[in-house]
C-alpha cells in the first residue's frame, strides 16, 4: 500500500507573518519540541485538540468541494465517452 501521508505535514513552519508567529510559538510551548522546530503536523494536532470546530469546518469545506468536483469528473466523462447526456438548466 502507498504512502498517503501529506508531506507538507513534516515541514517547518517558518515565522513569516504575526498569525504564524504567535501560532508556532504557542505551538511550541505546548508540544515542546526537542529540536525546537514546530511542523505543520504538531499545528493540526494542537488545532484538533484545542479548537476541532475550526478543523471540522475546514475538512467539511475540503470534502464537499471534493465530491462536487468528483461528480462533475464523472458528468464530463460520461458525456465524453457518448453516455448519458448533461440536462440543461432553464
Amino acid at each position: 500500500m502507498e504512502n498517503l501521508e501529506n508531506p507538507t505535514l513534516k515541514e517547518t513552519v517558518k515565522k513569516d507573518t504575526e498569525l504564524k508567529k504567535w501560532l508556532v510559538n504557542y505551538v511550541g510551548e505546548k508540544t515542546n519540541p526537542e529540536n525546537g522546530n514546530v511542523t505543520v503536523e504538531m499545528i493540526v494536532d494542537v488545532l484538533a485538540k484545542e479548537f476541532p470546530e475550526f478543523l471540522m469546518v475546514v475538512a467539511e469545506e475540503n470534502f464537499i468541494r471534493g465530491y462536487e468536483q468528483a461528480i462533475a469528473d464523472v458528468e464530463a466523462g460520461e458525456e465524453s465517452s457518448g453516455g448519458k447526456k448533461k440536462k440543461k438548466k432553464k
